[in-house]
């Protein structure tokens, strides 16, 4: 039996009255035989005439969005969960890229047929919510025992480059390996060059989702070496083993300083695969993958700071005026040897002082220079600016002394 919120079973009793067979398939049968929980279901419905006809009996449970129409595959707004449906389907490829699909959806498909599009035989895995049987057409049950990913069909597999790197992605997730077909079949297609016709964005998600969701991403980046991918990643492959396994172990030992913010953690751990580039080959990598100018701008700024490594309080102060303190002790302790019990000593620190997320606020303001009787003028930021220093610095402390620095200075 594969569980799920039995509120659902209000619209498989629905859909079966109607003569519809629902099976539930993908990563949420996958996950349940491994032990993760999952919130994504998928179900794939047998026997049924029309997409209209669909969409007609589940408007009755939600809000329908019938977005992926073209590709037989809509979503049902119930009870604030969104479950996907779709019809059983044959993909055909007809050009090049990852819209060049012709899609064939049929009432006659049978599970089997079905499910050979698929990618992975731990993804072709099936559950019959009627019979309330496990359908396993490609043994896929054996591979996830054996902790192996295996294509479901070479052939159909080649047609989608993208599938090289799901394949990393669920190794790399999963602590799984590939069997030698697939393994050999992978690596041609980079040697080959076939993933260039895929969108850099593509790419993206699919490294995004090996570096946040990796118990070790460094398992994730040995694979894509050993499958001659790292050219795709321009210059990771340019770094010197050495370099290269430092970068993977920073990876892994990021691991333990996670801020569980999707959007900090990608930008520090890109700035973890940036930490052996110089300033122009940091701009090339972030290009190379994405077009999204705030990452490219975190990330440099990450990478660029110098330190003393000494993180006395005047260093702190310093850090934190120049980028956001939290960030980037999180990105030092991973490239660094810093035990974690340093670590959170001085996340501590820095926490009392106040300047993990900002700097200190300044204790003189333009309006103190004017109470002190001098007029606006462009030389205001440069007297500010020389008083904040000494602030950062340690040598102003309160508000009266900055105000003693302030009439000592005009």
């Amino acid at each position: 039996m594969i569980h799920y919120s039995k509120k659902l079973d209000t619209i498989f009793t629905t859909l079966i009255k109607n003569g519809i067979k629902p099976i539930i398939v993908g990563g949420y049968v996958r996950d349940f035989f491994l032990g993760i929980e999952s919130k994504d279901i998928d179900v794939e419905l047998y026997n049924l005439d029309s997409f209209e006809v669909l969409e007609k009996i589940l408007k009755e449970f939600g809000e329908v969005n019938s977005v992926g129409k073209s590709f037989g595959v809509c979503k049902l707004t119930y009870d604030e969960d969104e479950i996907d449906f779709s019809l059983p389907r044959i993909d055909s490829k007809i050009a090049s890229g990852h819209k060049g699909f012709k899609i064939d959806t049929s009432k006659e498909l049978d599970f089997n047929t079905a499910t050979k599009r698929r990618d992975f035989t731990i993804n072709a895995i099936g559950f019959d919510i009627q019979n309330k049987k496990i359908l396993d057409p490609f043994d896929g049950q054996k591979d996830l025992q054996k902790k192996l990913l295996k294509a479901v069909d070479i052939t159909t597999f080649t047609q989608d480059p993208l599938r090289v790197l799901r394949g990393v992605g669920f190794a790399s997730r999963f602590q799984f390996t590939l069997d030698e077909n697939l393994f050999n079949i992978c690596k041609k297609m980079c040697i080959d060059k076939e993933l260039y016709e895929l969108p850099k964005e593509r790419i993206f998600e699919e490294i995004k989702k090996i570096l946040l969701k990796s118990p070790k991403p460094s398992k994730g980046f040995e694979l894509f070496s050993k499958l001659k991918f790292l050219p795709y990643l321009k210059p990771l492959d340019t770094l010197n083993q050495n370099d290269f396994q430092k970068i993977l172990n920073s990876l892994d030992r990021y691991k333990d300083f996670s801020t569980l913010l999707v959007k900090k953690d990608i930008v520090i751990m890109l700035a973890i695969l940036s930490s052996k580039f110089n300033p122009l080959e940091v701009e090339s990598f972030i290009i190379n993958i994405t077009n999204q100018k705030n990452i490219l701008n975190d990330v440099k700024k990450l990478v660029s700071i110098n330190t003393t490594n000494k993180f006395d309080d005047i260093e702190l102060y310093q850090l934190s005026s120049k980028i956001i303190l939290e960030d980037y002790l999180i990105y030092f302790a991973s490239i660094s040897n810093i035990s974690k019990s340093n670590f959170n000593n001085l996340y501590k620190r820095a926490k009392d002082l106040k300047i993990l997320h900002k700097p200190p606020k300044p204790l003189v303001m333009g309006r103190d220079l004017i109470k002190l009787g001098i007029k606006p003028s462009p030389k205001f930021a440069k007297i500010l600016n020389i008083i904040y220093q000494d602030q950062l610095n340690l040598k102003i402390k309160t508000k009266d002394e900055a105000i003693s620095s302030l009439k000592r200075l005009i």
